[in-house]
């Protein structure tokens, strides 16, 4: 699986799969693209029609996955599974695996930019981490520089709670918006 932007990043992707599995007997995929899936592709590539790109597309739609492109490689070990036994395989691999890979959402924020003498970097860190903020790696200079990323209703509460707990001694830049992705989990019904 991998994000794409376009329809040559998804094909690009899909000949590489293939490029590293010369021997398969099937490289299956399916791609949805744009917010709304404007773009949905699959190929059966050999396998039977509808038992393989169908049931893949199917559990990308399920997922309400977008800009995604799954390939499932198969190389046949001589048993036939038939058209139900296919269908099942190629679901169950793909659901798999974004199990294994995990879900990210991708949601507005707001760069704020914080700069702190060293000695305040461990409790700004200790901070940042208990309250699951998304940040990128610090810069390390004269001070330390930490980009983090914040929902755009929760800049004052933020930026008031970082004043109080360094008592002040810290520089704050609200940055741009930007889209960032944060790990996502679907809600249970």
């Amino acid at each position: 699986m991998a994000k794409i932007t376009d329809e040559a990043e998804a094909k690009t992707f899909i000949a590489s799969v293939k490029d590293q599995n010369p021997k398969a007997n099937h490289n299956c995929y399916a791609y949805m693209l744009g917010d709304d899936d404007h773009i949905q592709r699959e190929s059966d590539d050999g396998e039977p029609s509808g038992t393989a790109g169908v049931p893949i597309l199917n559990v990308l739609q399920q997922e309400q996955l977008h800009n995604v492109v799954a390939v499932t490689t198969r190389y046949f070990g001589g048993i036939k599974l038939g058209a139900g036994g296919l269908i099942r395989a190629y679901s169950n691999a793909t659901s798999n695996a974004i199990r294994e890979i995990g879900l990210v959402a991708r949601v507005k924020q707001t760069e704020i930019l914080i700069e702190v003498d060293y000695a305040l970097y461990d409790k700004l860190a200790h901070f940042i981490s208990t309250e699951t903020i998304n940040a990128q790696e610090p810069e390390f200079g004269a001070t330390v520089k930490l980009r983090i990323f914040v929902n755009s209703d929760q800049i004052t509460s933020t930026t008031t709670a970082l004043t109080n707990l360094l008592a002040g001694k810290l520089i704050i830049t609200v940055g741009e918006d930007r889209f960032q992705e944060v790990p996502y989990t679907k809600q249970k019904d």
